[in-house]
């Protein structure tokens, strides 16, 4: 009889998650579905795109052809991974020194600071941009890669970001560290680092995506074909009387794929450093 009731109770709750079920594989089939267009929208010719094509063509080496042919993908690539990762891997040393001082150093004036950083997150980028030009302009940066990450080395989010995380840090184990007479240097390099590398993951997916995805800025600092980013040349292959659907389609796929796979190769640490998990 209890095995009976209990079989009873399990299908009544099944029957209850079901519209749940439905709802969850109808949002995401929402969600994935101009990823699938995406995909076959690179392999279709222009007239095919047009009218509403959704399964895959046989179009994408002749669509590729004409990508390279009128840009230059792979120099933009490269440039795109290049300013990526130096960005990312400046904005996350210099905003975890930064975050672990504000958390970790007591002062009775880090709080005013750490106040007109957050200050500084509700000034939009565009307010800044003539000033930030002029800067750039004077210390004759434009067409460098200094150019395009000096803006974006360090941001009052991602301060924010380590500072919080840093609270699950265990001041115990700094504070012997400091009685063994460990250096600050490398109390930080040896012990918090990793210790906090689910943060660091988590701020290197948003960092990198953030400076990938990147357009106004770049498109400000940087002009020609040789220095421009992928962002860059999707704009390019957008202008213009005819634009030739197929071509811009395979161009976002190549732009979208890099962003994608680090993304699925960190979610799982992008997940517990958003949550400020610590290991």
């Amino acid at each position: 009889m209890t095995d009976k009731r209990q079989d009873k109770s399990l299908s009544h709750i099944q029957r209850k998650l079901i519209p749940s079920y439905i709802f969850l594989i109808i949002v995401s089939i929402i969600s994935v579905f101009p990823l699938y267009w995406m995909a076959t929208a690179a392999t279709n010719t222009t007239v095919e795109v047009a009218r509403g094509k959704i399964w895959f063509g046989t179009n994408l080496m002749e669509n590729y052809k004409n990508l390279i042919a009128q840009q230059n993908l792979w120099q933009s690539m490269w440039n795109s991974f290049f300013y990526a990762i130096v960005q990312t891997v400046l904005c996350l040393l210099i905003c975890s020194l930064a975050g672990y001082g504000f958390e970790l150093y007591h002062d009775k004036h880090k709080d005013r600071l750490f106040g007109v950083l957050l200050l500084a997150m509700m000034v939009p980028q565009v307010a800044t941009l003539i000033p930030l030009f002029t800067m750039i302009s004077k210390l004759k940066l434009l067409n460098t890669v200094w150019a395009f990450i000096i803006p974006s080395i360090s941001t009052p989010f991602m301060i924010m970001m380590f500072r919080q995380n840093s609270r699950n840090f265990p001041v115990a184990l700094l504070e012997a560290a400091r009685i063994d007479g460990e250096t600050e240097f490398n109390i930080f390099f040896k012990m918090y680092m990793p210790i906090m590398k689910s943060t660091y993951a988590a701020a290197a997916v948003i960092t990198f995506m953030n400076a990938w995805n990147s357009y106004m800025w770049p498109r400000t600092v940087m002009k020609g074909n040789a220095v421009q980013t992928m962002p860059m040349l999707i704009a390019n292959l957008s202008n213009g009387y005819a634009v030739d659907y197929g071509m811009l389609m395979l161009g976002v796929l190549f732009c979208s794929l890099p962003t994608i796979i680090i993304f699925f190769v960190l979610q799982k640490q992008f997940a517990e450093g958003i949550t400020g998990a610590v290991k």
